[in-house]
């Protein structure tokens, strides 16, 4: 039987802050978190606000591909 395409994926969110300060200085790490999304009801890339505590400070996580 063939697998079904479900509308609820996995996908990771990345710290869009980290990722310009980290070319210039040297960071300990770049921030990640791992959420759902319905597939359907948001076809765009997501972007949240959460904690960065390698910035200590709240900023906007952007969504990657895996």
């Amino acid at each position: 039987m063939a697998k079904r395409k479900d509308a609820r994926g996995t996908v990771i969110l990345e710290c869009t802050s980290c990722i310009r300060n980290g070319v210039k200085k040297v960071s300990r790490g770049i921030s990640r978190y791992i959420t759902q999304k319905n597939r359907h009801n948001t076809p765009n890339q997501l972007e949240l606000r959460k904690f960065c505590p390698y910035c200590y400070k709240h900023t906007i996580h952007g969504e990657i591909k895996k």
